[in-house]
């Protein structure tokens, strides 16, 4: 794994006209959007406006109904479904992490090959370097681990087939504010560090305008609005991303207005 920023950038994402209907119900609506190399892009929006759906798409565990998914300019479909997947590093938000393995057969558990059980002890050393964590926790059984390590772990594992580009589902979600704003820092300059192309679904509007370099605000499966955190925070993007960006805004206004009041 590299140790320096990245000389190769992560793949481009192109959707195109991209739909998923279930029966009459319409989860992803015709939605056309590019995604530069190296880019990290947030998708937030209420339950049930189709981030997860549009996610998934990318790796191909939910198919469109119509319209394809492009990286790097092949259309995802072009490849077989075990191929695509080995390529693109998946992280969501309950880990997933098997009990009954150590550390180090759950983070290899990506990238075996054939029957090779793990990965060289020195590879496992260098994924769990990269997210932070001690060479000599690779022995340990996940229920020896705190919720963090635990999901640093799942980057790891996602990382281990040197993918370029990485899926994370609501990757933070389950923790405590104080752990889940670490992580999410540190990811992101992780995804700095090795020049990846990052689509994370989030709930959290004050995460996505920390760490995302632009920010797909979703409503009845269509992109309501396609910013960068400060347009956004300067208002004019839609009534949607503005209810959204109101949350985190109204909680600094009275935490300041707090302790201006003593």
């Amino acid at each position: 794994m590299p140790d320096t920023p990245s000389q190769k950038r992560g793949p481009s994402l192109e959707f195109i006209n991209l739909s998923r209907h279930y029966g009459d119900v319409v989860a992803v609506d015709t939605i056309s959007q590019h995604i530069e190399p190296g880019e990290f892009i947030a998708l937030v929006g209420a339950s049930g406006s189709g981030k997860s759906t549009l996610l998934k798409m990318v790796n191909r565990l939910i198919e469109p109904t119509s319209g394809q998914v492009e990286i790097d300019g092949e259309d995802v479909t072009t490849r077989e479904v075990h191929e695509l997947r080995r390529s693109i590093g998946y992280v969501f938000q309950n880990i997933g992490l098997f009990p009954h393995m150590d550390i180090a057969h759950n983070i290899a558990i990506g990238s075996r090959i054939g029957s090779r059980p793990v990965l060289p002890a020195g590879e496992i050393a260098e994924l769990l370097e990269l997210v932070d964590l001690p060479a000599d926790m690779a022995a340990r059984m996940p229920d020896q681990l705190s919720g963090g390590q635990q999901q640093r772990v799942g980057v790891a594992r996602a990382l281990s087939t040197k993918p370029g580009l990485m899926l994370m589902d609501e990757p933070f979600g389950a923790l405590d504010p104080i752990t889940r704003e670490n992580l999410a820092e540190s990811y992101r300059a992780l995804h700095d560090r090795l020049g990846l192309t990052t689509i994370m679904v989030t709930h959290d509007m004050a995460e996505a305008l920390l760490i995302a370099d632009r920010i797909w605000v979703m409503a009845n499966g269509s992109i309501a609005a396609d910013a960068a955190p400060a347009q956004l925070l300067a208002g004019g993007c839609g009534e949607e991303a503005e209810s959204l960006v109101a949350v985190p805004r109204g909680q600094a206004e009275r935490l300041l207005a707090r302790k201006a009041g003593g």
